[in-house]
């Protein structure tokens, strides 16, 4: 190794891996990324890992969790998409509170 190749990487920034990145920040809600596996099947991950899947079934688009638990039937593809979006979203504090309050008033 020459000294032109040890002054090169000495110079180079080093990671900080006490800093998230983005991949690692799991308070923010990820995007779903997705592809098309067949004529009727549409797969969703999030930051490389598998969210759901959208099967077409006649008229109806079925969606599926990350665990193949049926999550409902919709009558277009966009609105199976968004079905997803919004189970994997994480609950906002306000709707937490809401469900609270009403699994309180049962008891």
């Amino acid at each position: 190794m020459s000294s032109t190749d040890t002054s090169a990487r000495s110079g180079a920034p080093t990671p900080d891996h006490n800093t998230p990145t983005p991949a690692q920040n799991t308070t923010a809600p990820a995007e779903l990324a997705w592809s098309q596996a067949d004529h009727d099947v549409y797969v969703a991950t999030s930051r490389g890992e598998f969210a759901g899947f959208v099967t077409v079934d006649d008229a109806a688009h079925v969606v599926h969790d990350r665990h193949s638990r049926r999550i409902g039937s919709y009558p277009s593809l966009a609105a199976a998409r968004q079905a997803l979006v919004d189970a994997t979203r994480p609950p906002s504090r306000s709707r937490e509170r809401l469900r609270r309050r009403i699994l309180s008033r049962r008891r």
